[in-house]
């Protein structure tokens, strides 16, 4: 799978959220973050479809859209294509700049002292 840009996420992210719908429905899901039109929204999925990452139900009218990833089989290759990216693989660096950056709050690094101590096996 590519990489997917921010607009195949917010198609994806409706078809997720309602578990597949009717093409108006997803341009109206749409419209407030985008102002796509319907026939935006239409191109969108045809293409998506073309790519593998949208499933139409043909059977019935109006035509059903789902995403055709799971969620988050889509979110851990995007982790991993922005880890190796950005970080050349490197897990470490990434958790210390986020945390140089952004402060954890003491429940926050109580839970990732845990996941980490968990992973020493």
């Amino acid at each position: 799978m590519s990489r997917l840009t921010d607009s195949e996420w917010q198609v994806l992210q409706v078809l997720w959220d309602t578990g597949g719908a009717a093409l108006g429905e997803v341009a109206e899901a749409l419209r407030p973050q985008t102002g796509w039109s319907r026939n935006t929204v239409l191109t969108y999925l045809t293409r998506m479809e073309k790519k593998g990452l949208v499933a139409i139900d043909k059977e019935g009218y109006p035509h059903r859209y789902r995403a055709a990833l799971d969620q988050d089989a889509c979110r851990a290759q995007e982790r991993r294509s922005f880890l190796q990216r950005v970080y050349q693989g490197s897990a470490g660096d990434l958790v210390a700049a986020f945390l140089k950056e952004e402060p954890l709050p003491p429940e926050e690094r109580a839970r990732l002292r845990k996941l980490l101590d968990e992973m020493e096996v």
